[in-house]
């Protein structure tokens, strides 16, 4: 972290944003010219290296971006299902092979083949379609997916009507912010993120932190290959989410919320956009809202593609414009985080459950689910099941019951569900009716809950290659500050491909030492988690994996 380019940044802070200029600067031809680097840094005051190491970064910023036409989703559920293949194919017949990019991940789970062109995102049967796609850019329809829930909605629930919004908005403003921290603390809510750390601890020592200004930052930069809950809140109920944050604010004591969204989504930029545009003109955003004397605005910011902006530091460099390296902590955000400033930053779920604690209470929140995971979860299914899509649980519900009730048993075959993303845990099918949805129950298995998304692994799919997915993954999206995840997760790549092409056996010793010194060793969860499903991996499919690694010998007594 360099505090002087936060404060560099500072200096013109949203209002003429670092890092939205340099994603300006990328749309006509990809990249930003060296020239127009050298012009910013001068206008920022900053020396052109720093920009140039910033705009090399990002997907959508970097050179090798410059003159890319299309982009093919190369996340993990398309590439499980076998799509994406025949789709380049299709594609390569309208553009050169340098016109085509990729990306990770559309969102587009239940149904991939899944593509972004001109900045609308197509899966399914849309590459059917190319002919009303490039004359009336045809948006394969609204992509439609299950959504259902067990037991009492609360995230799936029909959105608020706005009168009902400006009532429950102003009794709050009648009321005191320590009211409101108190009622999120009654009602256990724990970070839907991944780590399960609990809000009312956050929202407290942000009110706590001194300072003149304050930020809420909604991290959306939804990235989990196989995770669109997010993107399903953003587009269908984005009201619960946006006054999820004027609530946090209010609060804290902070008087502006960013929504950071993925630039793989731009369906959800269009919607937020349209939604914050609503709670304008009801009079629950702006200057003195409803004669309170508290103020909120928001400000979307577009992220550029880096999946490590899910973690909240590097997210919060990106936005200063920096190159969106994980800072150590303390200092955490809640005290010193966007440009400096004391900074709540929660993902979109955690957000959105604020308006329900909000209408009904902390204890009606809290007598749902279980004693230590309070509230309902939200899960994403792939396409590997019989009936795809988003579906809302009380914590504590048997991972079964998802799996066979509301996802219909699986469409072929599948060996694994690699649960929360590629940090997540990799749970072989056998032991699915042994977990329930709950952070305990994951934990207490060996396993990590985390965002929650499912992907299918099938039967026939290679574990070895699956690994090797991993690891290439984690290099790719490594964001360098350390050496055990920028070095490690290439080398365990570099092992795993020679394991298939060329009758390498990899020794189990050093293998054990590189996930030993990732998961110790790494500043952030990136480096740090990754080497837990290839642990699931090692531990349930071992007979599998044999062939791949050399016997070890007998230790000499």
């Amino acid at each position: 972290m360099s505090r002087n380019l936060t404060s560099l940044s500072s200096r013109k802070g949203l209002s003429d944003n670092l890092f939205e200029r340099l994603g300006e600067l990328s749309e006509k031809e990809g990249t930003p010219t060296r020239e127009e680097l050298r012009q910013l840094a001068e206008e920022f005051l900053m020396g052109p290296a720093s920009l140039y190491g910033t705009a090399s970064f990002y997907d959508f910023t970097r050179p090798e971006n410059k003159g890319k036409q299309v982009y093919v989703c190369n996340g993990t559920a398309c590439r499980l299902a076998g799509t994406q293949d025949g789709l380049k194919t299709e594609l390569l017949r309208h553009f050169k092979e340098e016109e085509i990019g990729e990306m990770c991940c559309l969102g587009r789970c239940h149904e991939n083949a899944a593509f972004q062109y001109r900045g609308r995102n197509y899966s399914g049967p849309a590459i059917g379609q190319w002919e009303r796609i490039e004359k009336q850019g045809h948006q394969n329809g609204r992509d439609r997916y299950a959504v259902q829930s067990l037991g009492r909605p609360l995230l799936t629930a029909a959105m608020p009507a706005i009168e009902g919004c400006r009532y429950a908005i102003g009794r709050m403003l009648k009321g005191q912010p320590e009211d409101v921290i108190a009622a999120v603390e009654r009602s256990r809510l724990r970070g839907r993120g991944g780590a399960g750390f609990p809000i009312a601890v956050k929202m407290q020592a942000c009110r706590e932190a001194p300072a003149g200004q304050k930020f809420i930052v909604c991290n959306a930069d939804e990235g989990d290959p196989g995770s669109y809950s997010d993107r399903y809140l953003l587009e269908e109920r984005p009201l619960p989410v946006l006054l999820g944050m004027l609530i946090a604010g209010y609060a804290v004591g902070a008087e502006t919320g960013i929504l950071y969204i993925r630039a793989e989504y731009p369906e959800s930029v269009t919607a937020i956009s349209q939604a914050i545009g609503t709670l304008q003109a009801a009079g629950l955003a702006g200057e003195d809202i409803m004669h309170s004397g508290f103020s909120f605005d928001f400000k979307i910011i577009k992220a550029r593609g880096a999946y490590i902006c899910g973690e909240e530091t590097a997210l919060l460099a990106s936005i200063e414009g920096q190159r969106p390296e994980v800072r150590v902590r303390p200092p955490f955000p809640a005290r010193e985080g966007l440009f400096g400033k004391p900074t709540l930053v929660n993902n979109v779920e955690t957000l959105a459950n604020l308006f329900y604690i909000l209408e009904k209470g902390g204890e009606a929140f809290a007598s749902i689910g279980t004693e230590q995971s309070a509230g309902t979860k939200l899960l994403s299914l792939d396409s590997a099941f019989r009936r795809p899509g988003v579906y809302e649980v009380p914590m504590g519900t048997p991972l079964s019951a998802v799996v066979d009730e509301l996802g219909g048993g699986f469409r072929k075959p599948v060996k694994a569900l690699h649960i929360g993303g590629p940090l997540g845990g990799l749970v072989p099918a056998p032991k699915i009716p042994e977990l329930t949805v709950d952070f305990e129950s994951f934990a207490e298995h060996g396993f990590l809950l985390g965002h929650a998304s499912a992907v299918g692994i099938p039967a026939s799919y290679p574990m070895i290659a699956y690994l090797e997915h991993l690891f290439a993954f984690t290099a790719h999206e490594s964001c360098g500050k350390c050496f055990p995840c920028r070095l490690g997760s290439k080398r365990g790549e570099e092992m795993l491909r020679k394991a298939q092409a060329e009758g390498y056996r990899i020794d189990r010793g050093l293998f054990d030492d590189l996930l030993d010194t990732l998961e110790q060793g790494s500043l952030c969860g990136l480096g740090g988690g990754m080497p837990l499903p290839v642990r699931n991996a090692l531990q349930y499919f071992g007979e599998e994996l044999k062939p791949y690694f050399a016997e070890q010998k007998a230790a000499v007594q």
